[in-house]
């Protein structure tokens, strides 16, 4: 099976996914520009990491397709799957880089496992991903001797050793300071327009996020709530794009969880609860 459309690498179609009764993806349909950076966002819990598990054959949907460059993951046995993820690079939560090897040692793990490389190749190419994420003079150190933002660059470094067609990157943002951060934001940019790669993110960093992105998926309810440009997103008139966009405290999502009113749960009929007392909502 190919694409019908050359300007997609990865589609999903009608798909499905779920833990037993509990349904995380549901008739979900989308796609991600080839060559382009696309972010996912969304609520907690709403699917976001499960669709990169997905892409990766980590995990089997129930129903529907998802195809990467015109193949269908869900119907691939396991030296398929094997081949389709050599054309994609993973950045995990938080780096996962193996504690007791060090840094060359953890960008050259991809190139030992999966090639035929000699030793001399396998240094030049370290090296220059290493470069390519400013710490060449950090090969060395351990994992423990860098801060994490650098942990999060040479996990990029790692997951682009193959030169892969795809990168995904799991929260790459998470826990990182507004130095790291910005530099992490722009290499993700940089790497995707220097490499010809396609970029996939999840996020919750809507500042940086709305600046590299190409492309935006918001995922509501196991389902596409909104997609497009990130002006396009931000003038959706939905009011949950804007209470999500906007980080708004109150709105579809609200701030109380739904429960008797103050009066009823103080059996009280006063004008004013003891709380609009205070100042406070009732």
């Amino acid at each position: 099976m190919t694409s019908s459309d050359p300007d997609t690498l990865v589609e999903l179609r009608h798909l499905t996914f779920g833990y037993g009764e509990r349904v995380i993806l549901d008739d979900l349909s989308l796609k991600i520009p080839r060559g382009k950076v696309t972010a996912m966002m969304g609520a907690s819990g709403g699917g976001k990491t499960t669709v990169l598990r997905l892409i990766g054959g980590q995990a089997r949907a129930q129903q529907g397709e998802l195809l990467f460059d015109g193949e269908d993951v869900t119907t691939m046995d396991q030296a398929r799957l094997y081949q389709a993820r050599r054309r994609m690079g993973m950045l995990f939560q938080f780096g996962a880089l193996f504690a007791d090897l060090d840094v060359f040692e953890n960008v050259a793990f991809p190139l030992r496992e999966h090639t035929d490389l000699s030793e001399a190749l396998i240094r030049d190419v370290v090296l220059m991903k290493l470069n390519a994420v400013g710490l060449r003079g950090a090969r060395e150190l351990m994992p423990s001797q860098i801060s994490g933002g650098m942990a999060r660059r040479v996990a990029l470094a790692r997951a682009i050793a193959l030169d892969p067609e795809l990168v995904m990157y799991d929260e790459p943002f998470s826990g990182l300071d507004p130095i790291s951060l910005g530099t992490s934001a722009r290499l993700i940019r940089h790497l995707n327009d220097a490499m010809g790669l396609t970029s996939i993110f999840v996020s919750h960093e809507v500042e940086q996020t709305f600046m590299i992105a190409d492309h935006i998926i918001i995922l509501a309810n196991g389902k596409v709530a909104v997609q497009g440009t990130p002006q396009e997103v931000r003038d959706c008139p939905d009011p949950l794009i804007h209470q999500f966009v906007n980080a708004s405290p109150d709105g579809p999502v609200r701030f109380q969880y739904p429960g008797l009113s103050v009066q009823d749960d103080f059996g009280l009929r006063a004008s004013k609860s003891p709380f609009q007392a205070m100042g406070g909502q009732s």
